[in-house]
């Protein structure tokens, strides 16, 4: 981890770990500690180890095993005390966890002072640190990962559509975490399925969508490219299925634990045949709430597949999140087909499958076994209006078109791009997706304190995109997409819009530093300073 950190950094060290044999386990015939490697660094020696075993010397019915567990809880103190942080709502949270266990729970809450006494009497640090409290609308709060956020946001969207939510599913790193949060979740009228394969996951949810759920899967990028048939078949159908993929480092099975965006053409182009299909993108944890909910909507008005584009690092990531009051939430209107819609020549009703909204294009929604609403499903073609199996040219280049213009009509429901551009004079802005938005802020925050200025702008919907998007890249004269793949969205920009948008990109399975891009916006705005003053010259 060394080489994440800045020259001039604090290290605490556990010198308990740097013994001899762990040296030479990891390939070191000297310890770096003594060799003169870390003298950049501000290096603490701390016995983390043998100081928690010795604060918990009364403590004679735990082994020593048992002790040496404690030394994250004396770690922790120790930094609660270097950040001048208080322990109430550590030690609550102890009490709560270990309350059944009251041995467990003395031990963990004496390493803990244990720990903040250390820093108060030790001389060795000579300097703490406070951090200010941040700035957050009020309300109330709960720590929140993305994939919890992502399922929380499914089970309040279902509600708001007053449907049933139904998911199937099959397990794969990192998305798993929302099978078995939602599986504790039936009580608000959920079914989870953990199916035999990617395929028939994908399989139950399309089925459920057709029963009248809401239906959706879950997987990352090898069960995407699994479920990419049924995904089709949804299409053809036009019926609402969510798809989550959350991201890894691919191809293949890949980098599983690792993050990565890798997957953006591939949720707009992997499927036979013309197939769109709308795709959102999560921006931070806690906006894993808010897509799901905005997928729902898209999926369930306009009767199509949506697929979710989260990641790896926003899956496992946390940060608070304000829980929402549910008048604050969309209000998602479903309207089931309960009857006949048109008439036949003899003047008797007849329900048409493909009657489309004039407003959406969206085809009716008819439960199976409703009386008088008998029509076909498939994937074969089908004839506009009446559902009917067609191979006839004109049907099939209508039909196409039509799908096509019903996922592009979801820009008129869409809100329009926001730009951060607090000078309005920038020349350069900063694009990014998904979970690039954390790093991209911080850069761009670290640019502008030096001087610099860079506007900013970050999509959540990626297919369509926002009906102001062209206009918004035309405006600046250097537009730079940062992207953990390399560049995707760029090359979607380029042959959507036409402009020469540069891409930065890295795949090493994690996510950007915020200085690393920072040092990019800086030369970016610096060599376009320089051209503009020899145009000036000239």
């Amino acid at each position: 981890n060394l080489r994440d950190l800045p020259r001039g950094a604090t290290i605490i060290v556990n010198t308990d770990e740097f013994t001899k044999r762990n040296l030479s386990k990891v390939g070191y015939t000297e310890s770096p500690l003594d060799d003169g490697s870390l003298e950049s660094y501000h290096v603490h020696p701390v016995a983390l180890t043998s100081i928690a075993v010795e604060a918990l010397a009364s403590f004679t019915d735990l082994t020593r095993k048992e002790k040496e567990r404690a030394k994250n809880m004396f770690a922790l103190g120790l930094l609660s005390w270097l950040y001048t942080r208080p322990m109430d709502g550590t030690e609550a949270f102890l009490k709560a966890k270990f309350a059944d266990k009251p041995e467990i729970l003395e031990a963990n809450l004496t390493a803990l002072r244990a720990g903040f006494n250390y820093g108060e009497t030790t001389e060795d640090f000579a300097v703490s640190y406070e951090v200010a409290p941040a700035s957050m609308a009020a309300g109330t709060y709960r720590n929140v990962t993305g994939n919890v956020a992502l399922s929380l946001g499914l089970v309040a969207a279902a509600h708001r559509a007053h449907l049933p939510l139904f998911l199937g599913s099959y397990p794969i790193t990192p998305a798993s975490d929302i099978l078995h949060t939602l599986a504790g979740l039936k009580r608000y009228g959920v079914a989870t399925m953990q199916a035999e394969d990617e395929i028939a996951g994908v399989g139950a949810a399309l089925g459920a969508s057709f029963g009248g759920a809401l239906g959706v899967t879950t997987t990352s990028g090898p069960g995407l490219a699994l479920k990419a048939e049924t995904i089709g078949l949804a299409v053809s159908l036009e019926l609402p299925l969510i798809v989550c993929d959350i991201q890894r480092g691919g191809p293949s099975t890949g980098l599983p634990t690792k993050t990565e965006q890798a997957d953006l053409l591939q949720a707009l182009f992997g499927r036979n045949g013309e197939s769109p299909v709308a795709v959102v993108a999560p921006s931070t944890p806690a906006d894993c709430f808010d897509i799901a909910v905005e997928a729902v909507r898209i999926a369930t008005t306009y009767r199509t597949p949506v697929i979710v584009l989260s990641d790896g690092y926003l899956a496992n990531g946390s940060e608070p999140w304000r829980l929402p009051r549910t008048s604050e939430l969309p209000d998602i209107a479903v309207e089931f087909a309960t009857e006949p819609n048109a008439t036949d020549d003899k003047g008797e009703p007849v329900f048409h499958p493909y009657l489309r909204d004039p407003e959406t294009l969206a085809r009716p929604w008819a439960i199976p076994g409703t009386p008088g609403l008998e029509h076909r499903v498939g994937g074969i073609e089908k004839a506009d209006v009446t559902g009917n199996i067609s191979y006839d040219p004109d049907n099939h280049d209508h039909m196409t078109r039509l799908r096509q213009a019903k996922v592009d009509g979801i820009a008129d429901t869409i809100a329009p791009l926001e730009v951060d551009d607090p000078t309005a004079d920038a020349d350069v802005l900063v694009l990014g997706w998904g979970s690039t938005f954390g790093p991209v802020s911080a850069a761009v925050r670290l640019a502008r304190n030096t001087g610099v200025r860079v506007a900013q702008a970050h999509l959540r919907h990626l297919n369509p995109f926002p009906a102001n998007t062209g206009e918004v890249l035309r405006r600046y004269e250097r537009v730079i997409v940062p992207e953990m793949n390399l560049g995707q969205l760029a090359l979607l920009l380029r042959a959507k819009y036409l402009v020469d948008v540069e891409s930065h990109t890295s795949v090493r399975g994690l996510p950007f530093q915020a200085g690393e891009l920072a040092d990019v916006i800086a030369t970016a705005v610096a060599s376009l300073s320089d051209a503009h003053l020899k145009e000036t010259a000239q």
